[in-house]
């Protein structure tokens, strides 16, 4: 089988920590049930949703965005449709260890502070993946000259002096936590690769088909989209 031209990652959840965890997190402090969330965030709509939006880079990161991202996950026909497949499914709550005794009335929305929620994900991402980032790592050093490793990832275009949920001046850097093997790496996620395709700055995210079409004609080959880089991974980090 002939080598591949390119290895084509995504990064969030890969080679850093994923948002998605924080996300668990918060549900389970609020007793939400596990999965809402995400659920809301995915069910957009595609083309004005304020996560997809936001991912495309086609509205700022400011407090009318934050307003239109905690209506996106407060849609009652979302919420409803989720609670009666959740309830069918036997309800409960990951952190209670048991099963809630759910009756046909759907409960109202749950209030979710969307700033917090959101800055608590970009805060959680900032560190690298203790196994995949090695990986990344040991990729690039064997091939070097021989294929191009590159990244498509949906992204948020942060302003110059933006502040979190803190009043904390946001940095976007990668956390190292003083790991003496990653002593010397660089704190920006793009120098990491070959190529980096950030949605936010391209103007379409995944999973659109334009975003692997540009990826793709970027690289000029991709011969492993997201699963298949895992496998390959996986094999590169028992050789580490």
């Amino acid at each position: 089988m002939a080598p591949p031209k390119a290895i084509l990652f995504d990064v969030g959840g890969v080679v850093v920590l994923s948002p998605f965890q924080a996300i668990l997190d918060y549900e389970l402090e609020n007793r939400i049930p596990i999965g809402y969330i995400n659920h809301a965030i995915q069910q957009g709509p595609p083309s004005t949703g304020a996560w997809q939006l936001i991912e495309r880079g086609a509205t700022p990161l400011n407090d009318a965005w934050f307003a239109a991202f905690a209506a996106q996950l407060s849609r009652p026909d979302v919420w409803h449709a989720y609670w009666i497949r959740w309830s069918a499914r036997g309800g409960g709550h990951a952190d209670s260890g048991t099963t809630s005794l759910l009756g046909e009335h759907v409960p109202p929305v749950p209030r979710i502070d969307a700033k917090k929620l959101f800055w608590r994900m970009m805060r959680y991402s900032r560190r690298p993946d203790g196994a995949m980032y090695p990986a990344l790592k040991a990729l690039r050093r064997k091939g070097e000259g021989r294929w191009v490793v590159g990244a498509l990832s949906n992204t948020v275009d942060f302003p110059t002096g933006i502040v979190d949920d803190e009043g904390v001046l946001f940095d976007k850097s990668v956390l190292y936590d003083g790991r003496p093997e990653w002593e010397g790496d660089s704190a920006n996620i793009a120098d990491w690769f070959d190529v980096y395709l950030s949605s936010a700055h391209i103007g379409v995210r995944k999973p659109d088909p334009e975003a692997y079409r540009l990826a793709g004609e970027t690289k000029a080959a991709v011969r492993a989209l997201e699963r298949e880089v895992g496998v390959s991974l996986m094999e590169e980090r028992s050789k580490l």
